[in-house]
């Protein structure tokens, strides 16, 4: 930290959603910050700790790294110290990790955590912990209660859970925003462009989950456009096994060079499973009834309507 860098409020955690609680503690990080002159930062990792600690079950990120980074600026974060979850790191007791990062490291005078926060070696801290550490080094502790839509609370393991279902809307109302794919667009094998519906397949490098492999009404943006889109999450077995990936056919509009652009799909609304269809003709008539749903859906016009 620059030797002239403001005393911080600090909030901690891996911060892989940025749903509704994230954005309850972030908004608390922010007025914390505002009301006593300190600056607001995030304590985060680059590395999920079930890397270290459960490395036989490490999940996939809602975000990745550069959506995280974008929407922790938009809610009004300063700064983001990104941690790598290694060994060492793991290693840590309560005291050594708040010594290090909390008090020589980011000079926290405020810092905020998520109900039931473990932190230090085997999870050996509580919020209790952070608290007799505060009064010993002198910074104050809240801890901010979860936030529970719909009966259920808001967790990044519950949103992953909707999106393993397909229920794209019901994981947008958790996370506070539509759940987004965002990556360049590359070259595929240009089957739909023959058959009369040419699609953009998203880069297999691009960030955010893939939820159930379906066909979805969504967006595409690319610059300041939008355009509206039938995604089709999956495996294309009707022609030829390839790696799973979305691909973004846009409703009437064929004149589109999205070539080795960045472009973000927005997932709004499920419309049916994948399915492996017996010859072009069935298939065209499912993509033909996709895309009346997803007009449909979007407020798009029919045509001849």
């Amino acid at each position: 930290m620059p030797s002239d860098f403001a005393e911080t409020a600090v909030t901690i955690g891996k911060f892989d959603g940025i749903h509704l609680g994230h954005q309850q503690l972030l908004a608390e990080l922010i007025d914390v910050a505002d009301d006593q002159g300190l600056a607001p930062i995030v304590l985060s990792f680059s590395t999920h700790p079930h890397t270290v600690l459960n490395p036989q079950s490490v999940p996939l990120p809602l975000i990745g790294q550069r959506q995280k980074e974008y929407l922790l600026d938009q809610a009004g974060v300063e700064a983001i110290l990104s941690v790598e979850f290694d060994d060492e790191f793991a290693s840590l007791s309560p005291e050594e990790f708040v010594t290090k990062y909390l008090v020589q490291g980011l000079k926290a005078s405020f810092v905020l955590v998520g109900h039931g926060f473990r932190f230090g070696k085997g999870g050996a801290g509580t919020v209790e912990t952070l608290r007799e550490l505060g009064s010993k080094f002198g910074f104050r502790v809240r801890e901010v209660s979860p936030v529970v839509f719909d009966g259920d609370v808001v967790s990044t393991t519950r949103i992953r859970a909707l999106l393993d279902e397909g229920d794209v809307a019901s994981a947008a109302k958790m996370l506070g925003r539509p759940h987004t794919t965002i990556g360049m667009i590359e070259h595929g094998l240009k089957i739909g462009r023959q058959i009369g519906f040419p699609t953009a397949n998203m880069s297999r490098e691009a960030e955010g989950y893939l939820p159930l492999d379906a066909v979805y009404a969504g967006w595409l943006y690319v610059g300041e456009e939008r355009y509206a889109t039938a995604l089709s999450v999956g495996i294309n077995e009707t022609f030829q096994a390839v790696p799973r990936l979305v691909e973004a056919h846009v409703i009437d509009r064929n004149d589109l060079d999205l070539y080795d652009k960045i472009v973000t799909l927005e997932y709004v609304a499920f419309v049916r499973h994948a399915a492996k269809f017996d010859g072009l003709e069935s298939l065209l008539r499912a993509i033909n009834g996709d895309i009346f749903k997803i007009r449909d859906i979007l407020g798009v016009a029919q045509p001849n309507a």
